[in-house]
């Protein structure tokens, strides 16, 4: 059975957090972003910062959780006999032999992010935001933060493949 690397999904769910930071730094898309918004100062210095991060973390350790899904292939074939391999053939034993690292590695899974953020994220956000009468500008700087952080969260998750370590897989 494939193990949850908690490590792993731990590590990317600060990656919100860090690019956060980063992104909406008024030096890189913070001024843009707040005039797209229309946040001000006030309304930043007005909210609970501590319970927006904690919810932040939680939130953002369910996207990692599910990013696994996305970006690491072995947990369909996985899921083809129940997660359960007492009740496996040795045909999936055989299969998992050969192809258990296959594709586990840092830019398979930032391929998956990227794309999951393109055919996901972006049209999700985007007709949100339209409804909300929000600017292009807007979508295009929320969906270029979660980009760039469901890219780098794909790969961590993708290619941190050792439950009990820092060990990546090469590609094969």
């Amino acid at each position: 059975m494939l193990q949850f690397n908690f490590l792993a999904i731990l590590v990317a769910a600060f990656v919100p957090l860090i690019i956060g930071f980063i992104w909406y730094n008024p030096k890189v898309a913070g001024t843009a972003w707040m005039k797209a918004s229309g946040m001000t100062e006030d309304k930043m210095k007005g909210s609970n910062v501590a319970m927006i991060f904690v919810f932040t973390i939680i939130l953002s350790f369910l996207i990692s959780f599910f990013m696994q899904f996305l970006t690491i292939h072995q947990f369909g074939a996985s899921g083809m006999i129940g997660g359960d391999e007492s009740h496996a053939t040795p045909s999936y034993f055989a299969f998992m032999k050969e192809y258990g690292t296959a594709y586990r590695s840092f830019g398979h899974g930032a391929l998956h992010g990227f794309i999951s953020v393109l055919f996901f994220v972006f049209p999700i956000f985007a007709i949100n935001s339209m409804f909300e009468r929000r600017s292009w500008k807007y979508i295009f700087i929320n969906v270029a933060y979660w980009a760039i952080t469901i890219t780098i969260m794909g790969g961590i998750i993708c290619g941190w493949y050792a439950v009990d370590g820092f060990h990546w897989v090469t590609q094969k």
